[in-house]
């Protein structure tokens, strides 16, 4: 018997089945060839939120949750953070290969001389009041981009793809920023093609009056290392809703619509917001010990501890604890910080913490950079989202090329009455 197989006995039927074993997996389709009777569907498997169903191949993102381990295309995220830059990166992930010199200047020109958007964009956005949330906006612009350009619906030409790929990584800080400045009730800034990616947004962000808006260095490159982190993390909510909606070949704008739409979800994008309303609501260091008591009774919740994912501490936190003292040299010292340290600390050495693994993830430091930047909380999944399209859109390309995906079509366990007959309104 070879050693790569699952071997099966159905008890309701004695039969036995060998199901082959590939890269740790089996198939479902496999298990539907056991019937309890001929007119029997065959058994299906029930995973509620995907717990543990592969859904796809993928090439693009590796993570060893039980190790920490975050890599792309083979290089680890702590490297990338240090040496690279976000479009370098975005490079890596559609492409699979870090760009030549050559590659990189023509990528560069590419994202940069597409970061204008249609003005009839600035009329949409007259149409929402002054304190509608930026990622709604985003969400809607990214559906009205489908209308303009209505060639990206062939999705099987991989010339139009990159593409509008190129567009969509070009014109999301405009639109994101437009959004932030339009709930100020400021002007608008246009795009500056001769300032980086990262500064480019910084500038249509905060320029005021300045005729030569330089933004802070460390700033800006704290930006670039915050995009990075966050430009893909495998098979998320938000990656999985692109796929899904990708998979019907829908447009890539409309499937990143679907992919901000599931970012937008409290328990996804806004988690680092969740961390800042944790900290507020302590107060004060000397509250610390009781709110730690309150969470070990099942009264409150630690936010940004603890990942579906990672079982040790999440790579992408040590990187970004590590730039929040650089920030915090230029903005001043944000006062949440102390507290945030004694809770890590806390969680770290304390037994009930540490035997139930719950480490510190990429939402506990990101929240408290991004206000001691400027950043009003509700920007924040807005951030995430302009980084995380180069993931969406190397996940949804990947889906587009797998042969063996087919339109997403999950199948369900049915809990409803049986066959009955309707009753008159009268007889009711």
């Amino acid at each position: 018997m070879a050693a790569d197989t699952l071997s099966i006995t159905d008890n309701r039927t004695g039969n036995n089945f060998e199901l082959p074993i590939n890269d740790g997996t089996v198939r479902a389709m496999d298990f539907r060839q056991m019937k309890s009777s001929e007119e029997d569907f065959g058994l299906m498997v029930y995973d509620p939120a995907y717990k543990n169903t592969a859904s796809c191949r993928s090439a693009i993102t590796y993570i060893d949750g039980d190790k920490g381990i975050l890599r792309y295309r083979g290089y680890p995220i702590e490297q990338l953070a240090e040496q690279s830059t976000y479009l370098e990166v975005a490079y890596l992930l559609l492409n699979g290969e870090l760009p030549n010199k050559t590659e990189s200047a023509a990528w560069t020109n590419e994202v940069t001389t597409h970061t204008y958007v249609h003005e009839f964009l600035k009329t949409c956005m007259e149409g929402y009041r002054y304190d509608a949330h930026p990622m709604g906006r985003l969400v809607a612009f990214l559906g009205t981009l489908s209308t303009f350009y209505t060639g990206s619906k062939d999705v099987r030409n991989p010339e139009i793809r990159n593409e509008h790929i190129v567009k969509i990584i070009s014109k999301l800080p405009t639109m994101a920023a437009w959004a932030y400045r339009h709930s100020l009730g400021r002007p608008y800034v246009y795009p500056d093609n001769d300032m980086s990616y990262c500064g480019n947004f910084l500038s249509m962000l905060f320029q005021l009056a300045e005729p030569n808006y330089k933004p802070n260095p460390i700033l800006e490159r704290a930006l670039d290392v915050l995009f990075i982190l966050h430009a893909d993390h495998e098979q998320n909510c938000s990656a999985s809703a692109a796929r899904a909606v990708g998979s019907s070949e829908a447009d890539p704008y409309v499937s990143l619509a679907a992919a901000s739409a599931a970012l937008y979800g409290p328990l996804h994008g806004g988690a680092n917001e969740a961390v800042l309303r944790m900290l507020d609501d302590i107060g004060e260091m000397k509250n610390i010990p009781s709110f730690i008591e309150g969470v070990k009774n099942g009264e409150r919740r630690l936010m940004g501890f603890g990942h579906r994912v990672y079982k040790n501490y999440d790579p992408r936190a040590r990187v970004i604890k590590k730039l929040a003292d650089q920030v915090f040299e230029v903005t001043g010292r944000n006062p949440r910080l102390d507290m945030a340290l004694e809770l890590e600390k806390i969680a770290l050495n304390d037994e009930y913490f540490v035997k139930r693994k719950l480490y510190p993830n990429v939402d506990f430091y990101s929240g408290l950079i991004y206000q001691a930047m400027g950043f009003p909380t509700e920007m924040f999944p807005v951030l995430f989202a302009i980084p995380r399209a180069s993931g969406w859109l190397a996940q949804w390309s990947e889906m587009l090329d797998d042969k063996e995906q087919k339109i997403a079509r999950p199948r369900q366990i049915y809990t409803g009455h049986g066959a009955r007959d309707y009753v008159p309104m009268d007889k009711r």
